[in-house]
């Protein structure tokens, strides 16, 4: 159930609310899209809804890295093992993994430049979307948050933030690789160690391959959540400002624009 039905009867819409999340274009920088897509394969994609796209090549950076053990070559290089971390290289995969790399790079700098064009279109054309929807397992609609507020609840938990901004289908994404990276690298153990005082035992029980990992989502859980807060705070006030014109302001209201009004 929809507070308003959609006959398709634009040819570009800025937003779509749906029990499983709010999407929307907004415009976004290139740069800090490709940026991400370098840090992680698949977090430009993510932050642009390309959810199928970021879902491949994510879970694609995670198993070909692990195979071709990059994480591990990458602390032998902050060690200055140089040699041992040439050694350690698998060019089987790691001759994969390099294209791969770089199309997720170039492909979200690519989108990102297409959808923001899309946006400026969808913007001029100005069509009505729904802003409420109710069905049988979950209601969602547009509504104003606190930036901080969902910044704090990621930072104790990766996904936390998704779900106060109701976009659920990233949300159960990132806290299911979170948790799997969290087990597997073995971080909340050596944590409850360190609190005991077994300093060489918390650092022996570390698995750092999927440590590294950790951080890259973590990071990212956070920005992508405060984004998202703002962004959707900024449909939820377009909304209301189209909704008041459409029923409250007169037809013939004209702005004076640089003019004193007596």
């Amino acid at each position: 159930m929809e507070n308003y039905t959609n006959n398709n009867t634009a040819r570009r819409y800025k937003a779509q609310v749906s029990i499983l999340g709010t999407t929307q274009l907004h415009l976004r920088n290139p740069y800090i899209i490709g940026w991400w897509s370098a840090a992680f394969p698949g977090f430009g994609h993510l932050l642009l809804s390309k959810y199928i796209r970021g879902f491949v090549l994510f879970i694609w950076e995670v198993v070909i890295n692990l195979q071709a053990h990059v994480n591990q070559a990458m602390i032998y290089s902050f060690q200055g093992k140089i040699d041992m971390a040439k050694e350690v290289l698998d060019t089987r995969w790691l001759l994969i993994y390099i294209p791969v790399y770089l199309f997720g790079i170039w492909d979200s700098y690519r989108t990102t430049v297409d959808m923001n064009q899309v946006y400026l279109l969808a913007k001029r054309e100005n069509h009505r979307y729904n802003t409420f929807s109710l069905g049988a397992m979950e209601i969602n609609y547009l509504d104003k948050r606190k930036p901080s507020t969902s910044v704090i609840w990621t930072l104790f938990m990766p996904g936390l933030g998704q779900l106060y901004n109701h976009r659920i289908i990233t949300a159960l994404f990132i806290i299911v690789w979170s948790v799997i990276f969290f087990y597997k690298s073995c971080v909340l153990e050596a944590v409850s160690m360190l609190f005991l005082g077994q300093v060489h035992q918390a650092t022996n029980v570390l698995n750092a391959e999927w440590l590294l990992f950790l951080p890259s989502i973590h990071i990212f859980s956070i920005y992508d959540s405060l984004v998202t807060t703002v962004e959707n705070n900024k449909l939820f006030e377009d909304e209301l400002r189209n909704f008041l014109k459409m029923n409250y302001q007169h037809a013939s209201f004209v702005i004076q624009k640089g003019k004193k009004v007596m």
